[in-house]
């Protein structure tokens, strides 16, 4: 996707993407996106992650012109986003998967796609696009006769014409056989370390983890967390989170699997006892604040330690290492 018309100026120092307070009522009363607070900074890789139903995809349409929000504000560039606006030009994207014309080859089809942005020929890079996408000979047979996987890999190379500084994709791997989600995975990286800040949605924690730098967890149409990715979603041994309901917390996060043990944290500089100590085998800290999100139960933020006495150390004013950058993260 690419809109027509000349691309806009840059803002200096606007984040790519800048949301806050984001909402989204569908028809009937559901709330598909519920105060939604999302920022991208330049060069990152961030998945917009969640089970099926988060509100990641509509996220996706309001960001790109395509669904009016309710209420909220929502910037591309430090450019508001509205249907058409000129700043879309500075985007690649794809949603709802790829549409193109049946009996054209897959280099007609991107050269009709340029041509009806409306701007000039010399812009738009395709042959970096085809070699990022890498279609190879494929290129020159009819798109009817494509699989799948080659379907979206010309759907990729479209978005990467004109060399977008932001590159949108809705669930990116989404029915592919495991050689095209490699091929995929690879092309999202290349386009990133050409320059291109990437926000793609999945509805699967391991498919960030191994594609993106950055996370935004989302849970019916709110911010679970947010984070870096190999804090959020990377494997832990011990996770600490400050919890509104602790008492609620323990039996809840003792029942998950490969959890072991549940506990408050205890000394002077816990806190007001909202500490709770999860300890297991291969525990994701996005996981565990999904599930408590389904139970109604607000996380203010979390810690990953390497071993159940480095956590309480930290928390209670030790001086052992602990995985991450600080204090807890808050959402």
């Amino acid at each position: 996707m690419r809109t027509t018309g000349a691309v806009t100026p840059t803002v200096p120092d606007a984040p790519p993407v800048l949301v806050r307070a984001l909402t989204k009522r569908l028809r009937g009363g559901v709330v598909a996106i519920d105060s939604l607070d999302v920022t991208v900074e330049r060069g990152q890789v961030v998945g917009l992650a969640g089970p099926n139903g988060a509100g990641k995809s509509v996220t996706l349409k309001v960001l790109l012109g395509l669904v009016r929000p309710t209420a909220g504000r929502v910037e591309l560039f430090g450019e508001p986003v509205r249907p058409g606006a000129a700043v879309l030009g500075r985007v690649g994207a794809l949603v709802d998967g790829p549409g193109f014309v049946p009996h054209l080859s897959g280099l007609a089809n991107l050269r009709l796609a340029w041509r009806m942005t409306g701007r000039p020929e010399a812009d738009a890079d395709l042959q970096r696009a085809i070699e990022i996408a890498g279609l190879g000979s494929a290129l020159d047979r009819r798109y009817r006769t494509y699989s799948h996987g080659m379907r979206y890999r010309l759907g990729l190379a479209q978005a990467l014409l004109g060399r977008p500084e932001l590159l949108i994709l809705d669930e990116p791997t989404t029915g592919l056989d495991p050689a095209h989600v490699r091929e995929i995975r690879r092309a999202i990286a290349e386009a990133a370390e050409r320059g291109s800040t990437v926000l793609l949605s999945s509805h699967q924690l391991s498919e960030v983890e191994q594609v993106c730098t950055h996370a935004a967890v989302m849970r019916r149409g709110r911010l679970v967390a947010s984070g870096a990715v190999a804090d959020l979603i990377g494997v832990a041994d011990v996770v600490a989170l400050d919890v509104a309901r602790p008492d609620d917390v323990l039996p809840l996060l003792a029942a998950q699997p490969g959890v072991r043990h549940v506990s408050r944290a205890t000394g002077e500089r816990a806190g007001d006892d909202g500490v709770v100590v999860v300890e297991g085998a291969s525990l994701r800290p996005a996981e565990l604040l999904m599930r408590l999100a389904d139970a109604g139960i607000e996380a203010r933020g979390f810690r990953r330690g390497r071993s159940l006495e480095d956590a309480y150390l930290a928390l209670v004013g030790g001086d052992a290492p602990v995985e991450g950058d600080g204090p807890l993260r808050r959402r």
